[in-house]
């Protein structure tokens, strides 16, 4: 393991060690938007590999998969769960992903940084827990960030797959760990250790805030797609229905003064998508989607815009 500022300069680093300028890695989109920027300034190519959608909500695609890499891509990172669409890919996706790499030279730098935030349902497995063969050009980066709201403090942690990555660590920029912060460092150690109440009590505010959001939606916003997500705080919403162009984040901001994430920002794929962070309370989170209601409703007055908490007896 090597200290690292956070994941995103994590993953910079673990693709400089793995790569050379101007080689081509893969990101799957819709993507973490950051992704682009970091991996342009460090002299590499981006190659968009879609997810695919399905009735069950986005997937990879290992066609797509295989021909970006067939293509003469480096690397690849992947981000797992997903941000935005919450996807938590499997044990068997990941030996997958290990073995197509593995045919064709191509390394791997894991995004985790959701993993402590896998929900109910699903299990998240690191990808470099699937060992030194399917590994051995691999690495992880993780941080206790986002499951226990530390991003201030920077501190993460990348974990090579192998003791050939391992070998690689000493190439990092020698000040590298310097630039995490100390009580970043205390944070995340007792965040690791002692946060294990906290952690629990967080999945299970936030798997019913998921279903709530479903319910909301279901009933007051029928228009808006919603797959529930499998890890995280983050509601990849598919607003196409609503006819409201290939940006309805501006649409709710200024009609509903609801400040949503433009999904175009997340790729062409994220048209017509907003993201909602669903990390707060049920009360304000049904004053977001009345909002959002009212909004509509100003363009169609014969519509109800009442939204309530389900039980709330209003």
């Amino acid at each position: 393991m090597v200290l690292v500022p956070d994941v995103l300069i994590g993953v910079a680093e673990m693709l400089r060690l793995l790569t050379k300028p101007g080689d081509r890695v893969v990101i799957n989109t819709p993507a973490y938007p950051p992704f682009w920027r970091v991996i342009r300034e460090y002299g590499l190519q981006v190659v968009e590999a879609p997810l695919s959608r399905g009735p069950k909500g986005w997937d990879l695609d290992f066609g797509v998969l295989e021909e970006a890499f067939a293509g003469g891509a480096a690397a690849y990172v992947v981000c797992n769960p997903h941000n935005p669409t919450g996807r938590v890919f499997t044990r068997a996706q990941l030996q997958t992903i290990a073995d197509l790499a593995n045919r064709y030279g191509v390394a791997i730098v894991a995004d985790e940084i959701h993993g402590p935030l896998t929900l109910p349902g699903a299990t998240h497995t690191p990808f470099v827990a699937l060992g030194d063969f399917a590994a051995h050009r691999a690495a992880t980066v993780i941080s206790p960030s986002k499951a226990w709201n530390l991003p201030g403090l920077k501190c993460a942690v990348a974990v090579a797959g192998s003791d050939a990555v391992a070998s690689r660590f000493s190439d990092l920029p020698h000040d590298l760990h310097a630039r995490a912060g100390n009580l970043g460092v205390i944070a995340s150690i007792a965040a690791f250790t002692e946060g294990g109440p906290w952690l629990r009590a967080l999945l299970g505010h936030l798997d019913r805030n998921r279903r709530l959001l479903a319910t909301l939606l279901e009933k007051h916003l029928p228009g808006v797609r919603y797959v529930p997500p499998q890890a995280s705080y983050l509601a990849w919403l598919d607003c196409t229905a609503l006819e409201l162009g290939p940006e309805p984040a501006a649409f709710f901001l200024d009609r509903g003064r609801v400040a949503l994430s433009r999904g175009l920002d997340f790729g062409a794929e994220g048209a017509g998508f907003v993201r909602l962070n669903m990390g707060t309370s049920a009360q304000l989170m049904t004053e977001a989607v009345n909002k959002m209601r009212s909004a509509l409703a100003d363009s169609n007055p014969r519509a109800d815009i009442r939204v309530t908490l389900p039980g709330d007896g209003s």
